[in-house]
């Protein structure tokens, strides 16, 4: 759990993923496409990753774990979590006020 804490106050947007997940993929296209440049952590590429995995989901994240997605230091949700905000609006707001985006 330290490493994530760690890992998610690194910078304003951090995404751990796995490198072989559809959704992961899409999700990362999306920050991208709203400007953000988020930190990404595949942890099937991570020595650590199956413990970090356990530990996303004891914050609440689904299974599968990724993406778990943090904006500000804080856990934002998965990809079901995203897509809402991203539908209300709400995504691109909290990307601004963490600072991941400047528009």
């Amino acid at each position: 759990m330290d490493r994530i804490r760690d890992l998610s106050s690194k910078k304003a947007a951090v995404i751990f993923t796995k490198s072989s997940c559809c959704m992961c993929h899409s999700i990362k296209t999306l920050f991208y496409e709203l400007g953000a440049s988020p930190a990404i952590h595949e942890l099937d590429k991570d020595p650590e990753g199956r413990e970090m995995e356990r530990a996303l989901r004891s914050l609440g994240s689904s299974n599968p774990a990724v993406p778990a997605v943090f904006v500000g230091g804080r856990y934002i949700g998965s990809s079901k979590d995203i897509i809402s905000f991203h539908v209300d609006g709400s995504l691109k707001q909290m990307l601004k006020d963490a600072k991941a985006i400047w528009l």
